[in-house]
């Protein structure tokens, strides 16, 4: 406990929060409770992280040149921060949430709150987040994601921003909206949290796809034709997997798409642009140097579909590119060269 600081005063009624992940948008969404007068506290694995960012008073490793809020306050004692704290919100790579969340196990007590703003599926089950934290952590136990459109380093900077937080526990999702809202950040609820979980997934996959045919040189009108399409893909598999139609035409379906697919602070559509201009994909992430999401995400999404048995050409295409040495081009011909068909959903 000696390493977290003394409770300064902060928005009356509203409990200090623990944020696990020191990346860009864990950085951020700290930064953002933090400036909305949250005690927050931001945890990261490394000890010399945590240093780095209390000297500095920033992440530069993540979002150089921003400086931390007063009441943001990185730390390495997870047991410690948790004592403190009745919401934990974890933002880590998919690939160690279930990690993460068996590491956070023990230093849970009644009345904590765990919420997450990750997106992914997990490897080898498909199984979306939600249904890890019901399988590791405390039964019944109040959950909720956030998810939408966002570049971490547009929210650190304090430009509009607009999110949705999904839970089955309103109470919980309202509250956190509240903590999260301020002149420049706008939160809507929701209570479907399969529909938002995979939104947040798929598009990833499907930003891949359009960084390809622009790297390829394809133009606006294949890009605007794979976003659309893709669209259609989200939402066969998140309607099979009991989400909503509206859900996919809000933030977390077309408004994140479309975030990610067209605009080139995206990992994901970066990797494309890479690929569909000749480079390796290990190629392109060693240059990118942080997680891409969409790696995993287009084997998991490929396998539900497969699963389903629901038609996903896109996500197939982007899996075969991906994980089994298909050319970008051939790729993207083999998606003009289906048979024709109606459009629907």
């Amino acid at each position: 406990m000696a390493e977290v600081v003394a409770l300064r005063d902060y928005k009356e009624g509203l409990a200090p929060i623990l944020v696990l992940g020191a990346g860009s948008w864990g950085t951020a969404l700290a930064m953002l409770f933090a400036k909305n007068g949250i005690q927050t506290f931001l945890w990261a694995h490394r000890a010399d992280h945590v240093e780095q960012m209390r000297g500095q008073r920033s992440n530069e490793a993540y979002l150089p040149g921003i400086d931390f809020p007063p009441l943001l306050e990185p730390v390495s004692d997870l047991e410690a921060a948790v004592a403190c704290c009745r919401d934990i919100l974890l933002v880590v790579p998919s690939h160690v949430f279930r990690q993460s969340c068996e590491l956070l196990k023990p230093c849970l007590r009644e009345g904590h709150r765990i919420c997450w703003a990750t997106k992914g599926l997990e490897l080898g089950t498909g199984k979306l987040l939600h249904e890890i934290v019901q399988e590791v952590l405390v039964a019944n136990i109040p959950t909720a994601v956030i998810s939408g459109p966002t570049f971490a380093l547009e929210v650190a900077q304090g430009l509009p921003t607009a999110v949705t937080v999904a839970s089955h526990f309103p109470n919980y999702s309202a509250e956190l909206a509240q903590c999260m809202h301020n002149a420049h950040f706008r939160v809507y609820t929701s209570q479907d949290v399969v529909g938002v979980e995979l939104g947040g997934a798929m598009k990833n996959v499907l930003a891949i796809a359009a960084g390809i045919s622009d790297g390829l040189g394809f133009g606006a009108n294949s890009r605007s034709a794979l976003i659309t399409r893709g669209l259609a893909e989200m939402m066969r598999l998140g309607m099979a997997l009991g989400g909503q139609m509206k859900t996919f035409m809000g933030l977390t379906g077309i408004g994140d798409l479309v975030l990610t697919c067209t605009d080139d602070k995206s990992r994901n559509r970066r990797l494309g642009l890479a690929l569909g201009q000749g480079y390796s994909a290990d190629q392109a992430m060693a240059e990118i140097r942080q997680v891409v999401e969409g790696v995993q995400a287009a084997q998991v999404v490929w396998d539900l579909a497969c699963r389903q048995s629901i038609d996903m050409p896109i996500t197939e295409q982007v899996y075969r590119v991906l994980h089994e040495g298909v050319a970008p081009r051939q790729a993207v011909e083999s998606l003009f060269n289906r048979e024709l068909r109606a459009e629907d959903y």
